[in-house]
């Protein structure tokens, strides 16, 4: 077995064009196992290639010699049988597309004799995967907390840690990167705090950045707000130097979803059009990112929002009409939830469920409050338009209910689906505090209030409404209750309350923005 760099030596060439014939399926990923005996390094882990690895590149130096573009060459390896098989022990896949038998043909002699492939097999045969990106590659949430990495991240970049851990707030890329081969040296760790206030689109600031890190770094100035990126895909250089002094260079691509950031390290000098190419299928990338999610324990505040009275409007309205009712509500919605950095949940039915994770530049637990209170206005636009158009009487509310906690997020997904879900019992109880709320109303938590600072907990106008002495009602402003002195909770309806009981909430009646 050859390390990397003897292979490199060997064949008189880069890291950079070592990745990228990696990258094209053209020589296989490395063994990536603990250091031979007697090795001269201090590496914990190094990759290593089979020995017929230098006859493959042999083969692709006269070829591209010849004259032949890399998808040909990659066509004739596959005809000329010198494919190398992967190694028994080895976690990975190669990229390289497995040809039809039909294709099992000897190499012509001559280039203008050789086999042509058909378009539609060329296109598939260099066709990447974020299974196989053979770059550095991994995904932060907007708090730049890592969510997904491969191995080369890992080993390369973010200091070969054995498991991340399962609290969300303590995997922070730039800590990792800190920590990492790259990130030691003084000049280096300026140049990442500087990569990431660029990254962060003026949604991080110089204070939000040093609040993640354990140890002060000293920054010269601040980036100008016009060399911040723009679009969904961007592409940063940066040059690193090793401990020994030698420059490492790389562009970085980092791709904006509304999950967060993939950030892709491609060597200097090495071909990107693969990479770009997965990069546009962009559906394709975020949907097998999301099912690699890595379930974490994370600060969450949950919304629940119920239609009331559902199944008689349903009984009321032709089906088609009931339908585009319930989309309706859904499209005015949703640019409120993305507004307020809402993630959609799992829900049954034509109710919705929204979470709000933390984020650098606004609290989450105001942004779901915020969000309610749009989502209220808005459904009585709604409703007042069916009044018209149907010429009833019924009013249409979405009673909504708030809550938060710590839980584990995770993803359930199937083929072409993929959902956020939230495990534990804040998610269960703002469904019940969304069935206890009626006529539109949004409830919410002692606990969520509780966590609000104090400025913006102000800016909340909440309590309970009770009666006097003379059976009047009166609303009292900044206090709670229990929901089993607000409810019958041996009525029939209110059954499914008794999980939430003693329960302290609050009835929220207008947020300041």
């Amino acid at each position: 077995m050859l390390t990397s760099f003897e292979v490199m030596q060997a064949a008189n060439i880069s890291r950079a064009t070592l990745n990228n014939y990696i990258s094209l399926g053209l020589l296989p990923r490395p063994l990536v196992k603990n250091p031979e005996p007697g090795a001269s390094t201090q590496a914990r882990q190094i990759g290593y290639f089979p020995d017929e690895v230098l006859v493959r590149l042999k083969r692709i130096r006269q070829l591209k010699k010849d004259g032949y573009a890399m998808s040909e060459i990659a066509r004739q390896l596959e005809l000329g049988g010198l494919l190398i098989p992967e190694a028994p022990m080895q976690a990975h896949k190669t990229t390289h597309a497995t040809l039809p038998e039909s294709a099992a043909q000897p190499v012509a002699a001559d280039k203008k004799d050789a086999p042509q492939p058909a378009a539609p097999a060329q296109t598939n045969l260099l066709r990447l995967t974020v299974d196989h990106i053979p770059f550095p590659a991994y995904m932060v949430n907007y708090n730049f907390e890592i969510t997904w990495y491969n191995e080369e991240a890992r080993v390369e970049l973010l200091g070969e840690f054995d498991r991340l851990p399962a609290d969300i707030k303590e995997r922070n890329a730039l800590a990792y990167l800190l920590k990492g081969r790259l990130g030691r040296g003084g000049t280096n760790r300026e140049k990442l705090l500087e990569f990431y206030l660029l990254l962060g689109k003026g949604r991080l600031s110089r204070n939000d950045l040093m609040n993640m890190l354990d140890t002060p770094v000293m920054l010269k100035g601040e980036p100008l707000a016009e060399a911040r990126p723009s679009g969904t895909l961007v592409q940063l250089p940066i040059t690193l130097s090793l401990e020994n002094g030698e420059a490492v260079r790389y562009i970085v691509y980092a791709s904006y979803y509304r999950e967060g950031i993939l950030l892709i390290y491609l060597p200097g000098h090495a071909d990107s059009d693969s990479l770009l190419g997965l990069l546009e299928r962009r559906d394709e990338v975020i949907r097998n990112l999301l099912k690699k999610h890595l379930p974490v324990l994370t600060d969450v505040a949950v919304l629940v929002a119920d239609l009331q009275d559902s199944v008689r409007i349903c009984t009321e309205l032709p089906p088609e009409e009931y339908f585009e009712l319930i989309n309706q509500i859904w499209s005015a919605m949703e640019p409120i939830f993305r507004k307020y950095y809402g993630t959609h949940g799992k829900h049954v039915g034509d109710g919705m469920v929204y979470y709000f994770f933390p984020q650098p530049d606004c609290n989450y637990i105001f942004n779901a409050l915020v969000c309610a209170q749009e989502m209220k206005a808005s459904m009585r636009r709604i409703s007042k338009e069916w009044q018209l158009r149907k010429n009833w009487v019924n009013e249409l509310y979405l009673n909504t209910g708030l809550n938060e906690g710590q839980e584990w997020l995770g993803i359930f997904h199937i083929e072409t689906k993929v959902e956020f879900t939230v495990l534990g019992d804040t998610i269960n109880r703002a469904a019940r505090l969304s069935d206890f709320a009626r006529g539109g109303a949004i409830w919410a938590s002692k606990n969520l209030l509780a966590k609000l600072p104090a400025k913006e907990r102000q800016r909340v106008q909440f309590g309970i409404r009770r009666q006097d002495a003379d059976g009047r009602e009166v609303f009292v402003g900044a206090t709670y209750s229990r929901i089993n002195e607000l409810a019958n909770l041996n009525a029939t309806r209110n059954e499914k309350l008794c999980d939430i009981a003693a329960l302290p909430v609050t009835e929220i009646m207008e947020v300041r923005v």
